[in-house]
């Protein structure tokens, strides 16, 4: 009996499927390798070779070459020749479980400078004052830094503050002092909580200018409105991380579900 005639669609289809796989798994793999890196894991050298990695993880060579493609493209390694694959970037670590400025926040990472590029009463544009319960064209203090960790640009802070707590800061230490720290000095409360939302954006051409990163580059963009403890916001700010430099994280607990 002739055996079955494979058609051509059910071929294509089958080397689209394999193809698929491998690219799910190459995926799956960079996401443990990037994890590692992250942690430093590897320290600032080289990866283990390509062969170790292929049987620590149970892959094939080829998958363990498409994932460190992968982190290849993210910056966050590097094909030496001689050497292999080494760490060209490890991102610090931002904790989101904690309301801390950035130089308290990576303290333990590096020295956080400010440029301040920009500092000056403005009239409140309708969604900033809403946000800091002013009334629409009240005047605020607008602030635009360049943040830098160990002389690299790191985020570009445009920050808004109610003008009573606004003016004193224009008289104060920006560019060595983060702007919590101000804040709870000139208010005499300590700060309280914050809402934050942290989404995805493309670099426009002036951040990608200011952050000496590609224009359309992907940065983390969050935006957070601090409150004094009791209650009232005081900062608006809508911060723009270089992607490639930083890693959000924090510690989740889980409330009782049967109460929600």
């Amino acid at each position: 009996m002739a055996a079955p005639v494979e058609f051509p669609r059910r071929s294509a289809v089958a080397a689209a499927a394999g193809r698929r796989l491998r690219a799910d798994r190459a995926r799956q793999l960079a996401d443990l390798l990037r994890r590692q890196v992250l942690s430093g894991a590897f320290g600032t050298g080289a990866l283990p070779h390509e062969d170790r990695l292929a049987t620590e993880y149970g892959a094939s060579r080829n998958t363990v070459r498409q994932a460190l493609d992968l982190l290849r493209d993210e910056a966050l390694v590097e094909r030496v020749p001689g050497l292999g694959t080494v760490v060209r970037c490890a991102k610090v670590p931002h904790g989101l479980d904690r309301l801390m400025g950035l130089a308290e926040t990576l303290h333990r990472h590096g020295r956080v400078t400010n440029e301040v590029r920009t500092a000056a009463p403005v009239a409140a544009p309708g969604p900033v004052a809403h946000r800091l319960g002013l009334t629409p064209g009240t005047e605020v203090l607008y602030v635009e830094r360049l943040r830098r960790l160990d002389g690299l640009p790191l985020s570009l802070d445009l920050t808004y503050v109610p003008i009573d707590l606004g003016l004193p800061l224009l008289e104060a230490d920006l560019e060595h002092t983060d702007v919590f720290r101000l804040l709870e000095r000139f208010s005499g409360r300590a700060l309280g909580s914050a809402e934050i939302t942290l989404e995805a954006v493309s670099a426009d051409a002036h951040s990608a200018a200011v952050l000496e990163a590609p224009c359309g580059a992907a940065l983390l963009m969050l935006e957070r409105l601090t409150r004094l403890d009791d209650g009232r916001p005081v900062d608006l700010e809508f911060i723009r991380f270089r992607g490639d430099r930083i890693a959000m994280t924090g510690v989740l607990h889980r409330d009782d579900p049967s109460r929600a």
